[in-house]
């Protein structure tokens, strides 16, 4: 008994049934002094009995279950309270029906929550809703934990456009810190505030909170995300290729969009420009021409109309697989009707339609070489790691020198790329990076090299300082998955929970 019942040596206990599935001891408390939870006085004067049914700590795979006979105690002093019933600490606690169990139960809960953790404990013979489970993870207190030097500021979205929070990590451990209910700059600068030792900020590049890191934290370091830099970069690079389709696609013998949309292209090109020579501004441009802003402004990077034209964009279609055939069967009997070569390719394998083959042969896909690239792919080579590009060498060598443009994007991207590994040079390298872009004829890279302007200190922390917002879009991936997972049933009562907030995110169906 003092042993299988060792935690119940508070209790005075008088038998043990062997209920089958369950084992029920019954217990009363012993006769010693109670003290008033109110006034704290001792009293031994007993009023009445009540008899008290807790669950124990399962022993041998079954439920244990404890009935104690308590005693009701007349308070001594005047004016108290007139009764009240004695308490066991560690075995007895008022209104709680499993005192032992509780830390097993939420030790369990803290790992798993919800459904999971209700049928890992009824497999462990306790017997608990998912309801209960999750109540019980909501009670465990926040540990106090230490405010770290060096932390990540991201936002991740409760509702996708609607309402938005705000996760702070350990950038050096990766602990979840805390989560903030939106992602304004006033909440992060009062949580900043309150939490004085932050020396170091990683995020993003999000005007809002290097305001309140600014306002809050002045002196503290703001450190930019590399990967957002490259993202932009990538973003900057492809609008160029796209400016230049005319000078590589000569190179791929790739034809030129002609349609009446570029002609409307062309024509607005004309107007744009034609008003910017009277002097006149973008907004008002945009204003007279009925255009979007952005729109006007496009058209007032491109120096010259033929860098509006853009190749046609086809997919990959399934007639591809076929057309050397089609070539080398078009090239012996150029009238061969088009119904015949469906006819001849669909007992090869094909499995489109007839309408699909006119598409691909009126389009002039079936006389080209190969699939011409699109800008997109161009832009993946250019923007990919050398060593995984061997087949393509030659190739990406050939359309990068299809105008001096090219070449100078190739080259600029090249040396960008070596700037993400951090190093404590970088910084002048930096500033030699974007003077030699701008004497570039490469208009989109200029608005690259401006944005940067705008937040060069965080861009040089991150290119020269070792931390990165990279842990923190982790911890936001993985909440956003877990989040799904329990689509209807997330919300910011269960998440605020920093250090278990996958855990309050893991699914209670």
């Amino acid at each position: 008994m003092q042993t299988v019942f060792s935690g119940l040596s508070p209790l005075v206990i008088e038998g043990v049934i062997d209920g089958g599935e369950r084992i029920v001891v019954r217990a009363r408390t012993p006769l010693d002094t109670a003290a008033c939870p109110v006034c704290g006085a001792s009293s031994e004067r007993v009023h009445g009995y009540h008899w008290r049914t807790v669950a124990d700590i399962p022993v041998d795979g079954r439920r244990v279950v404890v009935r104690v006979r308590v005693r009701r105690l007349v308070c001594p002093t005047r004016g108290c309270r007139h009764t009240f019933r004695e308490q066991v600490p560690g075995v007895l606690e008022r209104y709680q029906r499993r005192a032992r169990l509780t830390s097993q139960v939420k030790a369990v809960v803290k790992e798993l929550a919800g459904r999971a953790g209700a049928r890992l404990l009824a497999i462990l013979a306790v017997g608990l809703s998912r309801h209960t489970a999750l109540r019980t993870l909501l009670r465990i207190p926040l540990p106090t934990g230490r405010v770290p030097r060096v932390i990540g500021v991201d936002d991740f979205a409760l509702r996708r456009r609607h309402r938005y929070a705000t996760v702070i990590i350990d950038a050096e451990t990766h602990e979840r810190i805390d989560v903030l209910p939106d992602r304004t700059a006033d909440t992060l600068e009062a949580w900043l505030r309150e939490h004085p030792g932050v020396e170091v900020v990683c995020r993003d590049g999000s005007a809002t909170y290097a305001e309140a890191i600014r306002r809050a934290l002045p002196d503290a370091v703001q450190v930019g995300d590399r990967w957002h830099l490259w993202k932009n970069l990538c973003e900057a690079a492809l609008s160029e290729i796209k400016a230049h389709s005319s000078c590589w696609a000569a190179v791929l013998d790739a034809p030129i969009y002609d349609g009446p949309r570029a002609q409307g292209t062309l024509e607005g090109w004309h107007q744009v420009h034609g008003l910017l020579d009277q002097g006149v501004g973008l907004l008002e441009c945009a204003r007279r021409l009925q255009l979007a802003l952005n729109t006007v402004k496009r058209y007032a990077r491109a120096d010259r109309p033929e860098r509006m034209l853009r190749v046609p964009k086809y997919r990959a279609s399934l007639v591809d697989p076929y057309r050397e055939y089609l070539q080398k069967r078009r090239a012996e009997e150029p009238s061969v009707l088009v119904k015949h070569l469906f006819e001849e390719i669909k007992a090869l394998g094909f499995t489109g339609c007839l309408n699909l083959l006119h598409k691909y042969i009126n389009q002039g896909r079936a006389d080209a070489d190969r699939s011409h690239i699109f800008p997109r792919r161009l832009a993946r080579m250019l923007l990919t790691r050398p060593d995984s590009l061997k087949p393509k060498h030659e190739l990406l060598a050939k359309l990068t020198t299809a105008c001096p443009e090219m070449t100078q994007l190739a080259a600029g991207i090249r040396d960008f790329a070596s700037l993400l590994a951090p190093h404590a040079d970088n910084a002048n390298t930096l500033t030699r990076w974007i003077t030699q872009v701008r004497a570039a004829d490469l208009p989109h890279l200029h608005a690259f090299t401006r944005g940067l302007d705008h937040d060069l200190d965080a861009v040089i922390a991150g290119l020269t300082l070792p931390y990165s917002n990279g842990p923190t879009e982790g911890v936001n991936t993985k909440t956003k998955r877990i989040a799904r997972q329990m689509h209807g049933r997330a919300g910011f009562t269960l998440p605020p929970h920093p250090p278990r907030i996958a855990a309050l995110y893991v699914t209670t169906e």
